[in-house]
């Protein structure tokens, strides 16, 4: 059995020190702010990342460099036989497929999986492939069965500000207006390549018993797996402030008590679109005994 290196980048949430400890190697995203380079978790923390979308600084989220990519690439090959690369879902950004034209050069040794997954559920897919790598999966199996596999998961979010919405022009100034003047709270969804509009609620509350209610119509239609959701994962995340995620995460344990209910950030490129106050839930299938 060949050695096998899995590398992810910053979007699944796995910080640099989560790498080391779980063997994983992760690429720092890029973030342009007011015109200077920063590196998610290397040069800018998630406390710091804050302060300047809500003190309104100017933020772009980048692709990774190329060079650092293959330089990275080509040190990880010198001591493994393959590498399994899995970025951030490439309807949300082009690195994905830059990727893929450079793994052209490796003869088969760079697998890159386009896995339609961000944040805590691109976390899940790291986390199998790593999984699947210590089964003796070769990368090229790996990377197959992540692919067919990769509507296996949703994520859906609640908002506490339409602001940055508007600000990244993904809803106009009018709409936004009529939002926040009504309190509406949006559910959003991100089921595969891109982040939706799900729902329009008009309470917290509502918003969290809608998200329970999809993530339940998710295990019953899509997955069609028991009402308990046993064979998938659950997690809960947030952005900003983990205090009301604290809470929600207690009231998705009510309803799911025999699930070990896993809470992490969300990745700072969603976060940059959405803003802080926000909290969501995940669910991904686990993987079978046997494949």
């Amino acid at each position: 059995m060949g050695k096998i290196a899995i590398v992810t980048d910053s979007n699944s949430g796995i910080t640099q020190a989560q790498g080391r400890e779980l063997g994983i190697h992760v690429v720092p995203m890029p973030f342009y702010i007011d015109g200077e380079l920063y590196f998610e978790d290397l040069t800018l923390t998630q406390a710091e990342f804050y302060q300047k979308l809500m003190d309104d600084a100017d933020i772009s989220t980048s692709m990774p460099a190329v060079g650092d990519v293959m330089e990275l690439w080509d040190r990880l090959l010198q001591e493994n036989d393959e590498i399994v690369y899995i970025p951030m879902s490439s309807g949300l950004s082009s690195s994905c497929e830059t990727a893929m034209a450079l793994s052209r050069e490796y003869d088969g040794k760079v697998q890159v999986v386009n896995n339609q997954r961000i944040s805590i559920t691109q976390r899940r897919t790291v986390l199998d492939a790593k999984e699947l790598a210590g089964r003796g999966m070769d990368a090229a199996g790996i990377r197959e069965y992540l692919e067919k596999t990769k509507y296996d998961s949703s994520i859906y979010i609640t908002l506490d500000t339409l602001k940055y919405l508007k600000k990244g022009g993904r809803i106009t100034p009018a709409a936004a207006a009529l939002g926040t003047l009504l309190r509406l709270k949006p559910v959003l969804q991100i089921q595969g390549e891109k982040l939706d509009a799900f729902a329009k609620c008009r309470t917290l509350k509502a918003a969290k018993n809608t998200m329970l209610d999809a993530i339940a119509k998710d295990f019953r239609d899509r997955f069609q797996v028991k009402e308990d959701g046993s064979c998938m994962w659950i997690d809960v995340a947030y952005s900003g402030d983990d205090k009301e995620a604290q809470v929600w995460k207690e009231e998705v344990q009510k309803v799911y008590p025999d699930h070990e209910i896993v809470m992490n950030p969300l990745s700072l490129s969603v976060s940059c679109h959405i803003g802080p106050g926000s909290i969501a839930i995940a669910c991904s299938k686990k993987l079978p005994e046997q494949i």
